[in-house]
C-alpha cells in the first residue's frame, strides 16, 4: 500500500515522504491515526508541497539552533542548590532546573527535552549538559553548581 506521509513517523520517514508500507499498518495506524493518507494522482502534489514546507521549516529551525549555540557555548550557567558539607547535593539538577537558570541569566527558552545530562549532577561544582536543539545541532552547556 503506497500512502503519503502527513507526519514524521519514526521507522518509516518523514512528512511528505511517499513510502509503501504493510496493508494492516497503513489502513489499521497511519491512516485512522491522521498521519497518512493513500496516494493517489491528486495526493502525489500535495506531497511535493509537504516536503517544501518540511526543508524550509528545518532550515528556519536549524539556523535557530545555530544561533542558541553561538549564544550558549562559552558561557556558564549558574545554578544553586541546597548541599551538605561534603559537597553532595540533596537530590540532584535536572534538566529541568538547567533550562530555568538559562532563561533567567540569558533570556533565552530551551525546551528540557533538548538537553541531556550524562551523569546525574549530585557534587558542587563545574559540570557539562550535553544541548541537542536540533538534529544537526549538538553542543556542550557549562553549568556551575553551588550551594544555596
Amino acid at each position: 500500500m503506497k500512502v503519503v506521509l502527513r507526519a514524521d513517523v519514526n521507522g518509516v520517514g518523514k512528512t511528505g515522504d511517499i513510502v509503501d508500507v504493510a496493508d494492516g499498518f497503513g489502513r489499521n495506524f497511519l491512516v485512522p491515526q491522521g498521519k497518512a493518507m493513500l496516494a493517489t494522482d491528486g495526493t502525489v502534489g500535495q506531497a511535493a508541497s509537504m516536503r517544501k514546507s518540511r526543508d524550509v521549516r528545518d532550515g528556519r529551525d536549524r539556523a535557530a539552533a545555530e544561533e542558541l549555540a553561538r549564544q550558549l557555548v562559552g558561557t556558564s550557567i549558574a545554578v544553586t542548590a541546597k548541599a551538605g558539607g561534603s559537597g553532595q547535593l540533596y537530590g540532584s539538577v535536572t534538566t529541568a532546573d538547567v533550562v530555568e537558570a538559562i532563561k533567567a541569566q540569558v533570556g533565552l527558552d530551551l525546551d528540557r527535552r533538548d538537553l541531556s545530562i550524562d551523569d546525574s549532577i549530585r557534587t558542587i561544582g563545574e559540570h557539562e549538559v550535553n544541548a541537542r536543539p536540533h538534529t544537526d545541532v549538538q553542543f556542550v552547556i557549562s553549568v556551575e553548581v553551588s550551594a544555596s
